[in-house]
């Protein structure tokens, strides 16, 4: 195996971490059908950035703070969404909140920390942050995305070619970090962000990660590392990724646009099938799915501080 453990993995004193970057285990169980309410929103009361959501229990959704790392929870039926975790409440130290993936089962919210270099984990049951993981110490680190497979979380580090493995237990217990250096393609660090999105697939043996500056999609093996591009696909200002089956959807941010594409059946090319768009949408980075609708989180990039919101689309055409 390629991966390599870190005695750093396990839950770590909290440290500051100047540098800011601004842009941006178990599966989870299928969350309840809804009905897709077209195009309408859900704003975030109070928050002051937003970035990553997470599909809950039934029609529930966790959504963050960026710049603060608050968790705020919502209801896509009820249509209203408020703070659920202030974690000034708990840690006086800086935190992030990117991108995030929920294991309902352990009532666990797995949180990528962005350049704080972390991983945070949340209980949904009692409503509190249950560890901090040091996933790097690199200070140009960008932790920005998070996938649940059967066995654990992976996370990806835009500011470098490598990803990070947190294996997670039956009863929710965290294994200490393992780093897994990526060959091919999807190490290239061509821009200010390279990996981004990421999704586990095929019964978590394979990975497919998002690289924002090559606007591609790339599997990955998990246990070497060797990736490979999907042929047939290009996705300007890719964000954050969904995959279920053989079909993902695309979050392209400054696009305002997520495209759904269908992949082979051996994972190694697609095809563009739709594009969903919304009027609502303002810089939408990360999306869930809760049966025929998807919640996606507008991230308001470089603009004026206004309401932060998730937008409901329709999932299919």
């Amino acid at each position: 195996m390629a991966r390599t453990t870190q005695n750093s993995g396990k839950v770590q004193p909290r440290t500051a971490i100047v540098f800011f970057a601004l842009m941006g285990f178990l599966a989870p169980v299928s969350p309840a059908a809804a009905m897709p309410p077209g195009d309408s929103v859900i704003v975030l009361e109070g928050a002051t950035s937003a970035e990553g959501i997470a599909a809950g229990e039934g029609t529930t959704f966790y959504a963050g703070d960026l710049m603060t790392g608050d968790i705020y929870r919502g209801d896509i039926r009820d249509e209203k969404a408020e703070l659920f975790i202030d974690v000034s409440d708990f840690d006086a130290i800086h935190r992030e909140a990117v991108g995030m993936k929920m294991d309902t089962e352990l009532e666990l919210l797995f949180v990528a920390g962005g350049s704080t270099g972390n991983a945070y984990v949340h209980s949904t049951d009692r409503a509190e942050p249950v560890a901090v993981l040091e996933l790097t110490e690199k200070k140009q680190a960008f932790i920005n995305d998070v996938a649940l497979a059967p066995d654990g979380a992976w996370f990806t580090n835009s500011a470098a070619g490598e990803l990070y493995f947190v294996p997670v237990r039956w009863n929710g217990k965290l294994g200490d970090v393992q780093t897994l250096k990526l060959s091919g393609p999807a190490a290239g660090l061509t821009g200010a962000f390279n990996i981004n999105g990421i999704a586990s697939a095929d019964r978590g043996r394979v990975l497919i990660v998002a690289h924002s500056n090559n606007k591609a999609l790339y599997t990955v093996d998990p246990e070497t590392g060797d990736s490979a591009a999907i042929a047939g696909v290009e996705v300007p200002n890719v964000d954050g990724i969904l995959v279920r089956g053989q079909t993902v959807w695309a979050v392209q941010n400054f696009l305002n646009r997520i495209v759904r594409i269908e992949l082979s059946d051996d994972l190694t090319s697609g095809e563009v099938e739709a594009t969903i768009t919304s009027k609502h949408f303002n810089i939408p980075t990360t999306v869930a799915r809760f049966g025929d609708t998807l919640a996606a989180v507008n991230a308001q990039f470089n603009q004026p501080a206004s309401p932060y919101e998730v937008v409901l689309v329709p999932a299919w055409d």
